[in-house]
């Protein structure tokens, strides 16, 4: 494998040198006023472009031949032309951009796997731009994600509108991607928020709902996807550097570490240019955090890349290889001593047998080869593979290397003449597993077809999706089967289904409607994991069931402008239901003879039966001038009642509160608001999260089981009402290429829990210095 990727970059380097290609150049302008527009961007069919300068004007090199050039600005209607470049011809056209009335301009792929208007997509979609990514000094991936609303992330875990609560880092209900491709663990089905590649991304996609038939299984709760940059015509640099300190608790008592604070470093950086044919980014990354917890340092290492070659003589056609690659060590523990001096230290100390903090090393990789065609109709067919590898080496026998082989096949059609896109694919998937002290050895592989149309009728978007899937692990052959309806006879087929539909009620108002089935195999880690941390036991369960399930919503997104500020309005009623749902769960699930292991008291995941999760999703999201300043804004409100349908159940024996049926780890209201003001070279922003009370944990925690458990009780009895917490960042242009930002995390030094055990961190300071060139 490693000598085709190396072909692979030898043809590029040694092909781009017989570039020939044209210019098109011009100046874009206000049609009223004539005063030059700063910023347009400036794109054309073969997905390269560049943006207007401080003067309007702009310069775009392009392959000979016959070309769509799309000027996009906000608040401004688009235009497209038609141009034919000549080799070696320069171009020049100059545009005028008419103010439009109301706009809702950001273009989305997640939802049809074609390039849309956002308002036009059928399902609930949020989208986080690269300018808050780089505002809030986001280290690792999990901070921005916690900031979309109707997300949560629970210790690493991320849920959609209540999906999913807390399960030790076993499972996901929605998938995490990277330009299409997923970004699951093979063992334990997670995400390693940590490895995304923040300094590189173009945008985040987010999908709330059952999205298995376009996604596959995993995408019970929803779909995360990351995508990545390519160059725009003028090379680029940024260059970031960043010192922080965690201040002292608002209880002293907490203090471990006695006069010096700890503190966090790193650097990152980013380059993007064309040469000839080739269009290279290469992004790098260090990190340094010496932990406000006793024992959980980190230091990390990344390097990664995307390079793609277009093709002279072809030039709709382009290969390419994506490439992430990352070293990390340092230390994480379960659960504290106690919530008054011992919340930021192990339980069972920092060097005993029996302590709950584990020194690790990690190891992950993904090489993504390519291929890609399109033509100018909108048509395209992409030949896609990947190699995720994990591994994680630690001291507390907790070992494992899982290696995923993904292949994806996808072709799209663009059928003008009757306003559709139709997309058709298929995917394969192999992984490993080799644990020889947690997990065991395992392997598995799953293939599937699947297919979607979106069809315009006037102002109303219909839109369908099938999938077909099929699991082979071991001993176990599974194909997930759904029950439908068909000729007054009930009957299963093995197909998931996704549909939806939006109507354009008035200019700016559209209604959408949509339904989709999902289901989630049970990883590696949840049938197979035999461990302990301490005193606290985890079994493997290997009877478990897929879980499937079904989500559908009804929505509303209400554009508007309020002067030159652009935004829309979004409401959605949802409803979700599963069957054979997977929770982790604590009781006596091992041998009840097994005196060493507490008579099998300790943790195992079960199928708990039927949940259905019902609530409401409203968000406000805009950008663009309120008088001299530049504002943005993302914010949301999420109710959620997410109920176990079978409350007699061990689940609910076990859990506490046990005399109702609300289900664990999970909030019933959460509050996310992002807001930035800019005015000349001085920007202010700042962000709240709020969640409420975690009704329901495991029983264990707030039992006599040990002193560390009592504490997580006393703790909850004076903890009931909810959490805030509220960043702060500034930042002064200094001058062309410098910009720096003072940024404070938890502003007010709140203290909180984010689930049992694990108390949050404290007040952090972070001074930011960033060249870009």
């Amino acid at each position: 494998m490693k000598k085709v990727y190396l072909l692979i970059v030898v043809l590029i380097i040694g092909t781009s040198a017989f570039s020939q290609t044209g210019k098109l150049k011009g100046k874009v302008m206000d049609m009223k006023t004539n005063l030059p527009l700063i910023g347009v961007a400036v794109t054309s069919d073969e997905k390269v472009g560049t943006t207007s300068d401080l003067d309007g004007f702009y310069e775009l090199e392009l392959n000979s031949g016959e070309h769509k050039i799309t000027y996009h600005f906000v608040g401004y209607t688009e235009q497209s032309k038609r141009v034919t470049i000549k080799e070696n011809e320069t171009i020049t056209i100059n545009i005028l951009l008419e103010e439009a009335d109301v706009q809702l301009p950001t273009m989305v792929v997640s939802a049809g796997k074609y390039e849309q208007n956002i308002s036009d997509v059928t399902v609930s979609m949020q989208v986080v731009k690269p300018a808050m990514i780089q505002g809030k000094n986001t280290t690792s991936m999990e901070t921005i994600i916690d900031q979309i609303p109707g997300v949560t992330v629970t210790d690493n875990q991320a849920s959609i509108r209540g999906g999913s609560g807390w399960s030790y880092g076993a499972g996901s209900r929605l998938v995490v991607m990277v330009d299409d491709m997923p970004m699951l663990a093979a063992d334990a089905g997670d995400v390693k928020w940590s490895f995304m590649p923040v300094e590189n991304i173009e945008q985040v996609e987010v999908i709330a709902g059952a999205s298995s038939a376009s996604y596959g299984a995993y995408a019970l709760n929803g779909v995360i996807n990351i995508r990545t940059g390519f160059p725009r015509d003028t090379p680029q640099t940024r260059i970031n550097f960043f010192e922080g300190m965690y201040d002292k608790p608002k209880n002293h008592q907490l203090i471990w570490w006695g006069n010096t604070e700890p503190m966090t470093q790193g650097t990152n950086f980013y380059h993007s240019r064309k040469i000839g044919q080739l269009d290279m980014v290469v992004g790098g990354n260090f990190f340094n955090d010496e932990g406000y917890r006793q024992g959980e340092t980190e230091q990390r290492y990344r390097l990664n890349g995307n390079f793609r070659y277009r093709f002279k003589k072809m030039p709709n056609l382009s290969v390419g290889l994506n490439f992430n690659v990352q070293y990390a060590q340092g230390g994480n523990f379960l659960l504290w001593q106690n919530d008054s001096t011992g919340a930021y230290k192990p339980f069972g100390g920092i060097d005993t047998v029996g302590s709950s903090l584990s020194n690790y090393i990690t190891k992950r990789s993904y090489w993504i080869p390519y291929i890609k065609y399109f033509d100018e109709n909108g048509n395209s067919f992409k030949l896609s593979g990947m190699r995720f590898n994990t591994t994680n080496l630690n001291t507390t026998n907790q070992e494992s290397i899982s290696e995923l082989y993904f292949l994806l096949s996808e072709y799209h059609k663009n059928l003008k003449k009757i306003d559709a896109n139709i997309t058709i694919g298929a995917q394969y998937s192999y992984s490993t597993v080799h644990s020889d002290s947690l997990y065991g050895n395992h392997k598995s592989n799953i293939s599937c077809i699947y297919g979607q149309i979106d069809k315009k009728f006037g102002k109303l978007t219909l839109s369908f999706g099938v999938r077909s899937e099929y699991r082979s692990s071991e001993s176990v052959k599974e194909v997930t089967n759904f029950d439908y309806k068909i000729a007054n006879h009930n009957i299963q087929l093995p197909l998931s289904i996704r549909s939806g539909l939006n109507y354009h009620l008035f200019k700016e108002t559209f209604l959408r409607a949509s339904y989709g089935q999902g289901y989630r195999y049970p990883t590696i880690a949840e049938k197979s994991i035999a461990t302990h941390v301490g005193s606290i036991f985890i079994y493997p369960n290997d009877s478990l069931k897929s879980e499937v399930g079904w989500s559908t919503e009804v929505g509303i997104k209400q554009g508007f402008k309020i002067s030159k500020w652009y935004g829309y309005f979004d409401a959605a009623y949802f409803i979700t239901k599963y069957q054979n749902m997977m929770e982790f769960t604590f009781g006596n699930v091992g041998p009840i003879k097994d005196v060493a292991h507490f008579y099998g008291l300790g943790f195992r995941t079960d199928n708990i039966g039927y949940a259905t999760i019902t609530g409401l999703d409203i968000s406000l999201t805009g950008e663009g001038k309120m008088g001299p300043f530049t504002t943005t804004f993302l914010g949301g409100f999420t109710y959620m009642n997410p109920v176990d349908n079978n409350h007699d159940s061990l689940y609910n024996a076990n859990k506490s509160p046990s005399n109702d049926n609300f289900l664990k780890y999970r909030y019933k209201y959460i509050a996310k608001a992002d807001l930035e003001v800019k005015y000349k070279r001085i920007g202010m922003g700042g962000s709240m999260r709020y969640n409420s009370f975690m009704h329901s944990v495991d029983t264990i925690f707030v039992s006599n089981y040990s002193p560390a458990f009592q504490a997580v009780d006393n703790y909850r009895l004076k903890h009931t009402d909810g959490d805030f917490f509220f960043d702060y960042r500034a930042t002064m242009q200094l001058n062309k290429t410098s910009k720096v930002s003072f940024i404070i995390k938890n502003v007010f030094n709140h203290e909180a829990m984010s689930r049992p055990g694990d108390m949050l961190a404290p007040r952090s300071f972070v001074l930011q210095y960033t060249m870009s060139f």
